[in-house]
């Protein structure tokens, strides 16, 4: 099972007890902020891209969308995202519950600088009704990103 899968791996950081497990749903950005009680900017939502390498992951603020420009200058390839079978395949985790935590396969990981706004942020952690609550330096360090990256578009707001 995932989630335990994202437990185990979080175990090694004194992480492990720290996974809230929700009767609500986790499994889009909007059900995780509504059952966590917190804006959808500070849901960490984990990404799935293919590369020419095989695929990687992007941890990006909730309210983010990928800016293909930036992505493509990053990386120098267009972003493309895995199917849901795909992700199972590379990743080990289900559309829902994909997390940076317990991943099948060694993928590269990275962090997009739309998190650094907030103190903390919740990532998923195998399941699509689970969440962990970290600083972004943490989120960093426990994920062994390989990278901060500047890829996302921030929405604006208007007063």
């Amino acid at each position: 099972m995932s989630l335990e899968k994202a437990k185990e791996y979080l175990k090694q950081f004194n992480k492990d007890k720290d996974v809230i497990e929700l009767q609500d749903s986790t499994a889009t950005v909007e059900l995780a902020a509504k059952a966590l009680g917190v804006i959808t900017a500070r849901i960490a939502k984990t990404l799935s891209f293919k590369t020419d390498k095989g695929c990687i992951l992007v941890v990006t603020a909730g309210d983010t969308k990928i800016d293909n420009k930036k992505y493509k200058n990053y990386f120098g390839t267009k972003a493309k995202m895995l199917t849901p079978e795909e992700v199972i395949e590379h990743i080990g985790h289900e559309i829902g519950g994909v997390c940076p935590f317990g991943i099948k396969e060694k993928i590269d990981i990275y962090c997009d600088i739309s998190m650094q706004r907030f103190s903390t942020v919740f990532p998923a952690c195998g399941s699509s009704n689970s969440a962990i609550e970290l600083t972004c330096d943490d989120l960093f360090n426990i994920s062994n990103a390989a990278d901060w990256v500047d890829i996302c578009k921030i929405p604006e707001i208007n007063p």
